[in-house]
């Protein structure tokens, strides 16, 4: 089997020793698993591309996110995320197998969980917006987790609602600072905030910029003076960002090291310096965006 028809290995779960059942005539592997259900539940955990601490983080799974593990060794558990597919090895400590089912999403950019139902007891725990929590009950004006600790009702939203403007998310995060693979509101990449502010929109979307090039909405001709409007995504070779009208543009970017608005004109230009000519634009289903 040669190489180049092998599945991508950021979504398909194989690897030397060890492949996915579900793979089985698609790959070659000494061993096959049918792999176990488990749960997030920290307040979210590292996917690194190899089990060590120091090894590149590929992206971040947050709390109530379940995962299927195909491995596990010296502290390490080879998963793939349910949300998106993505695969690599996550901290084990963070999983459990009670699986338990989410009531409410965070709603708010990030949210502590305290002790008890009072905002002045010091926080157990900060919640980054999308982790996904079970309530057994409401305390005054706070919900009472299943695993323990009260969390600000005003800042969940039940599971099943969605935010109106993905657009309108993302700009909350302005200011965020950058990292490569993060995917919480403490840091996060380009493509983390498209992912984000989408799934909280009610849209699912893949991890890596080349996937959402390739997959989210349709491709449009922008080049011969067709207007950009706000919820365009604009793709260059690794990297993404968010029109916010027909010329701003929104995007976490290594440049600001954080999740930066500026005029599009001003960023293609910088981009362009730095020897890259953006490569598509997507406009995606649903709802006209406003132009503004």
């Amino acid at each position: 089997m040669s190489d180049t028809a092998l599945p991508d290995p950021r979504r398909h779960a194989y690897r030397g020793d060890l492949a996915a059942e579900s793979l089985r005539g698609l790959v070659e592997a000494p061993r096959f698993a049918k792999g176990e259900p488990r749960q997030v539940s920290a307040p979210f955990l590292p996917l690194r591309r190899e089990p060590r601490f120091d090894a590149r983080l590929d992206t971040e799974v947050l709390l109530g996110e379940t995962a299927t593990v195909y491995d596990e060794s010296e502290g390490w558990a080879w998963v793939q995320l349910s949300r998106d597919f993505y695969v690599g090895y996550v901290p084990s400590e963070g999983l459990t197998r009670h699986l338990v089912t989410p009531t409410h999403r965070i709603a708010a950019l990030r949210s502590y969980v305290y002790p008890e139902p009072d905002g002045k007891t010091p926080p157990l725990a900060l919640l980054s917006v999308n982790a996904r929590i079970a309530c057994e009950r409401a305390e005054g004006k706070f919900l009472a987790l299943a695993g323990g600790g009260y969390v600000f009702a005003a800042h969940a939203a039940p599971i099943g609602s969605t935010e109106p403007d993905f657009v309108a998310v993302a700009e909350a995060f302005l200011g965020t600072p950058y990292l490569w693979g993060g995917r919480t509101s403490i840091g996060l990449d380009c493509s983390g905030l498209v992912q984000l502010a989408l799934e909280a929109a009610g849209q699912s979307a893949p991890r890596d910029a080349d996937m959402q090039a390739a997959e989210l909405g349709r491709a449009i001709e922008w080049r011969g003076g067709a207007r950009l409007r706000r919820g365009d995504l604009v793709f260059w070779e690794g990297h993404v960002g968010i029109m916010t009208s027909a010329k701003d543009f929104l995007h976490a970017n290594a440049f600001h090291m954080a999740v930066e608005a500026e005029p599009f004109a001003r960023a293609k230009k910088r981009i362009k310096a730095a020897g890259y000519e953006v490569s598509c634009v997507r406009r995606l289903p649903g709802r006209r965006q406003p132009r503004i």
